[in-house]
């Protein structure tokens, strides 16, 4: 009995202790929480003020968005325009919300496809409405519900068409959704015809309120955020490839170490390239809807914008190689890295200045200096290939006596390595292919030690590599090979500017200042990253 009663008393105990520490748990939870909302102000301006800094024409697009809500908002604020409009006065808000998008092209885009759209499908239902009147309530009922089947799977299908999908699927989704609210409520309703007149007219004062904001006060032009898009892709590309080679050929003796990809500059610099293919077409799209605003009146050339951006990607995934060759396993040496130093320094010097000097063009609408392949790029590559030539024996592999002493280091490196891993040792090093032949049949009779294998395996792999024939030149000559392969790629990017100039209209070359090429990234806002959310599509 008095066991029980023990028992009883220590699960009582157990009990209240696990409630004091539940209770003591909340408690510092609610504490965390307390100290998150007395920092939330202190984290939130800050960020406002990036914000806004990065882009003042964010601060610019909210402030028109919230006068145009303002405006519209005024046919249910004001009685006279009240009663005029009704309660479809709250389609006019919806429009504003859905419609005005930070360039004046993607609202021209939203806008029209949601008139015409709503327009067409108003007209369509009142000849559905005016022919089904003419019969019986039962036929009338037949002929409605077939006009909806029809025409909904027409103009579903017809949204799978590219130039349809591309250019008006808005407008066609608009299109199903008025057709069918009005044709369906005709049949219960008889002035649904009526509701969709007002309709129509507040989408319509919506649509004006967008269109004025967007092309009349502070314009955003999605052709402009297009033009500054393809500069920054070029900078990052020469700033990439500048990097690279400075990186290749630093005198520091440090060993390459894992960063990430956020925080390494090269990358940032090809970044834009690689991930430009829809941003690009989305800004080209919205470009084709913009009037002629230029002083001149020229026709935006939007579709020699994207083909360019195809060659820059191109022209990036060599970028992204020569920035491997940063991180490979297996290294030229620096001095035998210092024998080329200079010639692919000037190269990649000079391949950088061509692409600022595109930049440049492109940024000034001028056309690029007739000489931009200057005698000083091809004479980079006669020095680069002067370099090469005057030594053979590297790229031959008759270098046998370091290629067997890296062997030699590399084996006595992983001997050490799984002595302090796995306790078992090796009796010696063999660095020849017998070594690998003896591992072979030491490994078949031995399956059982399977953490040895595991851990050896990659050692092996290298022993592999290193004792055979291969120049310790080789990795050198494939990052050699892709500056040439960029010298080879500039002739088509040259001619996609050429063709751009003639396309756009540009002024005739205007000589540039001296273009100093860095690594620092810089940095530039690109339109279809600064969309704000405004609603459903």
């Amino acid at each position: 009995m008095f066991n029980k009663f023990h028992a009883g008393m220590e699960m009582a105990m157990d009990r209240n202790g696990d409630s004091t520490n539940t209770m003591g748990d909340c408690g510092k939870r609610i504490k965390i929480f307390a100290q998150k909302m007395k920092r939330f102000p202190g984290l939130v301006w800050p960020m406002m003020w990036k914000v806004g800094r990065e882009d003042p024409r964010r601060v610019i697009h909210s402030l028109k968005v919230g006068l145009s809500l303002t405006l519209v908002s005024l046919l249910y604020l004001m009685e006279p325009l009240f009663k005029g409009i009704g309660q479809s006065a709250i389609w006019a808000v919806m429009t504003v919300v859905v419609v005005l998008e930070f360039t004046a092209g993607a609202t021209l885009c939203k806008g029209l496809n949601r008139g015409f759209g709503t327009l067409l499908a108003g007209s369509l239902a009142f000849f559905i409405e005016y022919v089904a009147n003419e019969s019986g309530r039962v036929f009338r009922a037949i002929f409605i519900g077939a006009a909806v089947f029809v025409i909904g799977a027409a103009a579903t299908y017809m949204r799978f068409f590219p130039y349809i999908k591309r250019n008006y699927d808005y407008g066609v989704v608009i299109f199903l959704l008025t057709f069918n609210l009005i044709t369906v409520s005709s049949y219960r309703d008889e002035n649904v015809l009526r509701i969709a007149h007002d309709r129509f007219y507040s989408i319509a004062i919506g649509c004006g309120v967008c269109l004025f904001m967007s092309l009349l006060i502070f314009p955003n032009w999605s052709g402009e955020d297009l033009n500054h898009s393809t500069v920054f892709k070029f900078e990052g590309l020469a700033k990439s490839i500048a990097g690279c080679v400075d990186e290749y050929f630093s005198d520091s003796n440090t060993e390459v170490t894992e960063v990430k990809s956020s925080e390494d500059p090269i990358y940032e610099g090809y970044k834009a390239v690689l991930d430009s293919k829809s941003i690009d077409e989305m800004l080209a799209l919205h470009a084709s809807w913009e009037p002629r605003h230029s002083r001149y009146c020229h026709r935006f050339p939007w579709q020699q914008y994207v083909k360019l951006g195809a060659v820059l990607r191109q022209f990036g995934y060599t970028v992204v190689a020569l920035h491997g060759c940063l991180q490979t396993e297996i290294q030229t040496p620096r001095s035998v890295r210092a024998l080329f130093k200079d010639p692919c320094i000037r190269l990649a010097r000079e391949v950088s200045k061509v692409l600022m000097e595109l930049a440049d063009s492109i940024r000034k609408r001028c056309h690029c200096s007739p000489v931009i392949l200057s005698d000083h790029l091809h004479e980079a590559l006669q020095d680069l290939n002067i370099a090469i030539n005057s030594q053979p024996r590297l790229f031959l592999g008759s270098n046998n006596n370091q290629a067997t002493n890296m062997l030699a280091l590399a084996a006595a490196h992983a001997s050490q390595k799984q002595q302090k891993g796995s306790g078992v040792s090796l009796s010696s090093v063999k660095t020849d292919s017998s070594a690998l032949s003896d591992w072979k049949t030491k490994r078949d009779s031995e399956q059982s030690k399977e953490a040895e294998r595991k851990f050896l395996r990659p050692q092996l792999s290298k022993i592999a590599i290193t004792s055979l024939e291969f120049s310790e030149a080789l990795p050198f000559a494939a990052f050699a090979s892709l500056l040439v392969e960029m010298v080879a790629k500039l002739d088509q990017i040259i001619e996609e500017v050429e063709e751009l100039g003639r396309t756009a209209c540009f002024k005739e070359y205007q000589h540039s200042d001296k273009i100093v090429v860095t690594c620092e990234t810089p940095r530039i806002n690109v339109a279809q990253n600064n969309l704000p959310s405004h609603g459903p599509d």
